[in-house]
């Protein structure tokens, strides 16, 4: 009885779990970055893909498949295009963006805001500098 009992809780764990780790490989690609970047990729991913896309992160959150320019009200910067600098990130992410009217302040802290902005700082804006020649 109670190897059934430990079999269906690790059914039920494995079911909890399975989602959070399909939604590291979700829209048909993964999280693509040297070792040394992968933590603040995984962060970018958790706190910022709602609204970012960038591409090395998997995230796809200012623009959705199929969707019509302009998009929603939420959609940040997409950082595929658009390049920021550590500074200007960590400025952002204090400050709740540049305009202070959608992006909420905070979203990281800490060791946690530094390792996002790093990681913004070294792959941000890779499509704008290879569409433009450079």
């Amino acid at each position: 009885m109670a190897a059934l009992h430990r079999s269906r809780l690790a059914r039920a764990a494995l079911g909890a779990v399975l989602p959070l780790v399909l939604g590291l490989t979700a829209c048909g690609g993964e999280i693509d970055v040297e070792k040394a970047d992968r933590s603040g990729a995984e962060l970018f991913y958790e706190r910022c893909s709602g609204c970012h896309s960038l591409k090395s992160a998997n995230s796809y959150g200012s623009k959705a498949v199929g969707e019509l320019e302009g998009g929603e009200r939420t959609n940040g910067p997409d950082f595929n295009l658009k390049k920021e600098s550590r500074d200007d990130v960590l400025f952002a992410v204090r400050n709740g963006g540049f305009s202070g009217a959608i992006m909420p302040a905070n979203i990281v802290v800490g060791k946690e805001a530094e390792q996002v902005a790093d990681f913004l700082d070294r792959y941000s804006g890779k499509e704008a500098s290879q569409g433009s020649g450079q």
